[in-house]
């Protein structure tokens, strides 16, 4: 692959060794105010952070990997982060959002990009390590600190890490689909896992969690053919492409009718396979499907009984916790213990990164109300859709006596 510069990925990997960055001693000008348990949906923590911003030059630059493996990157990550920039009183000028839509060669140019025009900090969520870790090269040769956003770059070279405990959302998934087994009486459950893109550690992470607790309760998840056992399971190569998880699953499905359940770690995956299904008679509570990222999508299809319930993970905490270490190392004054809540280990580089790690949460239909309409992340309006229009002469779907059902206004 070749930049415009004319380098290979390869060749601009060569560009400095990938160690942990530390932050110079500084004295810090910090406030206790600022850490992972005072942010909030009003985002008021933030403004405690303006000071600071004083103290720093240059921009801050955020490259998101692209639209089409997940809603999310659009429908809550720009918004919040640029949300959390304004609140921490950064101009126009001093932040940038953008979006790689999937191309690697994108993704590094927006790096050299930002860098030449007086980034000092960059917040990546990579498309993959390989990428990531260029990108995280090129900046520390130029003295440009890196935040991994959502995602570890493998092999990197970044000052610190951002995202869920990954593991731990995999086990809310796994849970997710066992306790949906029981309660839809799924006898004799064969379950298809539509897995995550292998080129993202995160899906490996989330698959730790979701196989350990399906290995716990009986299945074989090693296995590619049925077993035999009473409860086993199918397993796919992974992809973050709804429509590449449909294709996928249509040939499992005609090779084996006898599936009855899909675990998968993502709404966009889920909601492809469950349309296709309903399109040829599927009725609600039969076939337990998960999902994550708590997509509009994804909750029609848990509040109408398709799904069990997707992985809310709470973008608005993600992005401030990103945003308040960008500020910092901006300025370059350490950030605040309460910040930075753990480490994370660089499977490559076997070096401790300093991390935020935070929590998510599983919603089933019941705490949707409670959840995802209480924070603001979803509205009512949206989600219950009274009255929709046709497409191509078809009535769209509307779920407004499941809210009602549900208690959600």
């Amino acid at each position: 692959m070749n930049f415009k510069t004319g380098r290979t990925l390869a060749s601009v990997a060569l560009v400095g060794s990938f160690v942990a960055v530390a932050l110079p001693a500084v004295s810090s000008a910090s406030t206790p105010t600022v850490k992972v348990s005072t942010f909030n949906t009003s985002y008021s923590t933030m403004k405690y952070l303006k000071t600071i911003v004083h103290k720093g030059k240059g921009s801050i630059a955020v490259i998101l990997p692209d639209t089409k493996s997940s809603a999310r990157y659009t429908q809550f990550d720009a918004p919040n982060l640029i949300k959390a920039f304004k609140a921490a009183g950064l101009t126009g000028k001093q932040y940038i959002v953008q979006n790689a839509q999937g191309s690697q060669a994108t993704q590094f140019n927006m790096a050299q990009a930002d860098i030449s025009k007086g980034a000092k900090v960059l917040i990546v969520d990579p498309i993959d390590s390989t990428t990531g870790a260029v990108i995280e090269g090129f900046a520390k040769a130029h003295g440009v600190k890196v935040i991994d956003y959502d995602r570890l770059t493998l092999g990197g070279a970044r000052a610190y890490y951002v995202s869920f405990d990954n593991v731990a959302v995999g086990t809310l998934i796994g849970k997710g689909e066992v306790a949906c087994l029981s309660a839809w009486n799924v006898a004799n459950p064969v379950v298809y896992i539509s897995y995550g893109s292998p080129t993202d550690n995160n899906a490996t992470l989330f698959a730790k969690g979701y196989n350990a607790v399906l290995a716990a309760a009986g299945f074989n998840t090693t296995a590619t053919t049925l077993t035999g056992a009473k409860q086993s399971v199918l397993e796919s190569a992974g992809t973050w492409d709804a429509t590449q998880a449909l294709t996928d699953f249509q040939g499992a499905f005609t090779a084996h009718p006898s599936i009855n359940a899909v675990l998968t770690p993502n709404d966009n995956n889920a909601s492809g396979i469950i349309a296709n299904l309903q399109s040829k008679g599927l009725k609600p509570k039969t076939m337990p499907f998960t999902g994550q990222d708590a997509s509009l999508v994804g909750f029609q299809n848990v509040i109408s009984g398709y799904q069990c319930g997707t992985v809310y993970k709470p973008i608005w905490l993600e992005a401030q916790a990103t945003v308040a270490l960008a500020v910092y190392l901006r300025a370059g004054i350490k950030p605040p213990a309460g910040l930075a809540n753990g480490t994370t280990t660089d499977t490559v580089t076997h070096a401790k990164v300093k991390s935020v790690l935070l929590t998510a949460t599983w919603v089933t239909a019941e705490k949707v109300q409670s959840t995802v309409i209480k924070d603001k992340v979803i509205k009512a309006s949206d989600l219950c859709t009274s009255s929709a229009p046709t497409v191509q002469g078809s009535p769209q779907p509307t779920y407004a006596a499941d809210c009602t059902t549900y208690g959600i206004k």
